[in-house]
């Protein structure tokens, strides 16, 4: 081994060594990606971010994690698609431009042109020639006619609705987007308010999305339960109430049918279209319509709030279908137009609220299901009885379990006109309306002769102006643009005015994926050609926040991309990988707690690959991250050590391929094979954190033989360091690439790490001679041995008891029996 002082004494610089690397990367064009029929494909795709204006360490781990997999699989010979883009619209990008008094154009492009520089810093594999910003018009411009079509095929409608509003962000709210009560965005609570808006017919695809659930098996388990249970199916019946004195009828949808006779009021939700109209009637508008405004200042958890029961009689009455009891109709606050019908009939001794709402307010509890020990009495009722049993008080269905009067009851009211057997889904129509600015236009014009009708496609894309001045109070400029609203209508070249609501920022992340297939194709959406070589994504990465928002969308717009023709697969994402969250003294990281790390910060001190290195190592991907200042120097740490023996071992001859070694280079060639195994394994299964381990087990072991003398005239010695190391640098590349690039070009090689075969591990190589093995004496130890590792029971057995020091303790004890553990030890019993 050269004794070269300058070169054992170069120190490992990873400021100098990631940015030469990044230069050769970028000069070589090594991330770029075309179709390539003569490989496999992989689609490696990590959730693209919104441009705040700097990376966060969420980032940083998600994008490490993502980024080892888009190398490992390239070195495993797949043609590997890995790109990056920004989610550029939305509310934050506004509410930054008004505090910053800049425009939310300028605002974003800046911030995008930040956090660009920080990921090259960072050095991961993107193919940068298909970087997208859904701001650009190149972008959303397909977007609007995908809207046009969908226009055009009955998937988009338009219509006055309660919809989610919150007044800070002075926008409408998805349901998806209310989170316990309150705005996801801003955390403000959210009210209800009626306006016109735009909707997708995602409800049109609702069997179909819960029916390919099953079909994601690379999903987490309980990403799938969050949308099964979004979705919310259940199986009931629709029953019709008529209204005492009109031709109409209350419209209900229950899972309890077989409590039916037991109902004895109704209860309307306060956004029911009913309820003024039968206050109205019988002379309680005003009583009913306080109510009502009352309650829409309310907040969904106040609404929800067990203790917050409240409700107004109507003066109108019900009848029962199935016994004709007259049934007072109430509005109450905590029944919601978005279960059912917005409807609810009222069963108090089966139902708890029903329960607390009657007794608040005085009305009738009538017993019609019992449990095995028979009936309570409504007056010794202290709670609902809210289990299955058997009916009673029931008519012609006495007697019946539960279960069958669910069947048997409607089957009943069907005969008579008066209901059905259905089913019901929580999920609703798709809201898609905002009342911002920055955000895509929607494509619709208003003509006063010909109604709504869409843009023509020839003009698309209806360009958001970036000459508008945002208000210092919120709301959109956009109705006060009149250069930019008033427009001629495509069907009668008449005036007319553009739609001035903007598209809910999820609809530009709900297709991004399948433009990077193909983002500079002019001619439309999608490249038929190309789209289809790459979709679908094969493996996805973000966080499980996302589990029911983008997700649930991205999977319902790829369906109604493939029934557009745009598209031939029925599911967006093969596989999902949700990781963790970054998380620094026991919360996660954030401005408001006081507790970020910066990955400026941490690259400027400790290089890229340090950080990388330990967000992979410090946790597996699923689990939340612990940050640790002292884990960042150990991964630092062990990257020098790396350094000083890839550069030891650069100055001896390449030499042959070692042999067969026995003693301590045996072990060191064992070890590096079982590394290449163990490596490959444990990143197979996304435990990055198991497979750097062992990489430290195995640095550790080359360190041993490097510093041992008595080897140092060993003719196999050199051979034997270098096969480790250099396994131990390709290995490393995937977590670490800028170092292990440097590495591999210093031990002689002059292609890049990504273009060089992930190693195969020699079976030969993983044979062991011999093991030690310890013998025992009543479970204390007495002696060990080398002996062959294919010594069977009795050999090992006779090993033990001729061993001069074990017969030296049995003296003259009597041998009761001899347990052998294979491999590992005997135990002797006296």
């Amino acid at each position: 081994m050269a004794e070269d002082k300058t070169i054992k004494e170069e120190r490992y610089n990873p400021a100098e060594v990631e940015a030469r690397w990044q230069g050769r990367w970028s000069e070589s064009r090594l991330f770029d990606v075309d179709e390539d029929p003569a490989k496999p494909k992989y689609y490696l795709l990590e959730m693209f971010p919104y441009p705040s204006g700097r990376i966060h360490m969420g980032h940083m781990r998600v994008y490490s994690i993502g980024d080892a997999l888009a190398r490992l699989k390239r070195m495993r010979g797949f043609n590997v698609l890995h790109p990056m883009g920004w989610d550029a619209f939305g509310m934050p990008a506004e509410n930054a431009a008004i505090a910053h008094h800049t425009h939310p154009a300028k605002w974003t492009y800046e911030n995008i042109a930040y956090m660009r520089g920080q990921l090259k810093k960072l050095g991961f594999s993107y193919d940068w020639r298909r970087e997208l910003a859904t701001c650009d018009p190149s972008y959303y411009r397909w977007e609007q006619l995908v809207f046009i079509k969908m226009w055009e095929k009955g998937l988009v409608y338009r219509k006055k609705s309660l919809v989610n509003w919150c007044a800070k962000c002075q926008t409408v709210l998805a349901n998806e987007q209310v989170e316990d009560g309150k705005c996801w965005r801003c955390d403000s609570e959210a009210q209800k308010k009626q306006m016109h808006g735009y909707f997708f017919r995602i409800t049109d695809y609702v069997q179909e999305l819960l029916d390919h659930t099953e079909k994601l098996p690379g999903w987490p388990e309980r990403v799938l339960t969050m949308q099964r249970n979004w979705i919310g199916k259940s199986h009931g019946a629709e029953i019709d109430f008529p209204i005492e004195g009109r031709d109409e009828a209350v419209k209900v949808f229950t899972t309890r049918a077989d409590t039916i006779f037991g109902a004895t009021f109704m209860s309307l939700a306060p956004e029911h279209p009913m309820a003024l109209e039968l206050a109205a009637a019988a002379g309680r508008e005003a009583q009913v319509k306080d109510f009502i405004d009352r309650v829409g200042r309310q907040s969904f958890a106040d609404r929800a709030d067990d203790k917050q029961k409240e409700g107004v009689f109507t003066g109108a009455y019900c009848l029962n279908p199935v016994n004709g009891r007259r049934m007072p109709v109430y509005v109450a606050n905590f029944v919601l137009m978005d279960y059912g019908a917005g409807a609810v009939m009222a069963v108090p001794t089966h139902d708890q609220r029903d329960f607390e709402f009657a007794k608040q307010y005085g009305l009738e509890l009538v017993e019609v299901i019992v449990g095995p020990d028979g009936p309570q009495g409504v007056e010794n009722m202290e709670r609902a009885f809210t289990d299955y049993g058997r009916l009673v008080g029931s008519g012609q269905f006495d007697g019946m379990t539960s279960d069958e009067a669910k069947r048997a009851i409607p089957q009943w009211l069907a005969e008579q006109g008066l209901g059905k057997l259905t089913v019901n889904y929580r999920l609703r129509d798709w809201g898609i309306s905002r009342q911002r600015y920055w955000g895509a236009p929607i494509p619709m014009i208003h003509c006063d002769k010909c109604g709504l009708v869409p843009a023509r496609v020839e003009d698309l894309p209806v360009v958001l102006p970036l000459d508008a001045q945002l208000p210092a109070t919120g709301g959109s400029p956009l109705p006060l643009l009149e250069g930019w609203v008033n427009t001629t209508c495509p069907c009668c070249q008449g005036p007319a005015r553009r739609e001035t609501d903007t598209m809910d920022t999820f609809v530009e992340s709900s297709w991004y994926f399948a433009r990077y297939a193909c983002p500079d194709y002019v001619d439309g959406p999608l490249d038929p050609a190309r789209v289809d070589y790459w979709m679908p994504v094969d493996q996805y990465v973000g966080g499980i926040e996302h589990a029911v928002l983008h997700l649930l969308y991205s999977r319902f717009f790829v369906k109604v991309l493939r029934d557009l023709g745009m598209l031939k697969v029925d599911e967006p994402f093969l596989n999902l990988l949700t990781q963790g969250m970054v998380i620094k003294d026991g919360a996660k990281m954030s401005k408001s707690k006081g507790n970020v790390v910066d990955p400026d910060d941490m690259v400027a001190r400790y290089g890229a690959d340090t950080v990388r290195l330990f967000s992979l190592f410090a946790a597996p991907p699923e689990r939340d991250l612990e940050w640790s200042d002292q884990g960042v120097e150990g991964a630092h740490r062990f990257l020098g050590r790396l350094w000083r023996l890839g550069l030891a071992v650069a100055e001896t001859p390449a030499g042959e391929r070692p042999g067969p070694c026995d003693g301590p280079l045996g072990e060191l060639r064992r070890k590096a094979h079982e590394t290449i195994k163990k490596v490959t394994e444990d990143t197979d299964r996304f435990q990055f954190n198991t497979a750097i381990a062992a990489l430290m087990e195995l640095i550790n072991q080359i360190s041993l033989v490097e510093q041992d003398a008595a080897l140092a005239d060993d003719p196999r010695r050199a051979a034997v360091l270098r096969e480790a190391v250099e396994a131990a640098v390709v290995l490393i590349s995937p977590m670490a690439p800028h170092i292990a690039d440097e590495l591999w070009s210093r031990l002689g090689h002059a292609e890049f790490l990504l273009n060089v075969a992930w190693p195969v591990y020699d079976e030969a190589a993983l044979v062991v001679a011999e093991k030690e093995v310890v013998f025992q004496i009543n479970g204390k130890v007495r002696g060990k041995r080398m002996l062959p590792a294919q010594s069977d029971d009795e050999a090992l057995k006779q090993a033990a008891l001729a061993d001069p020091k074990v017969r030296k303790f049995l003296g003259e004890a009597v041998v009761k029996k001899v347990i052998v553990v294979q491999g590992r030890l005997v135990n002797i019993v006296i």
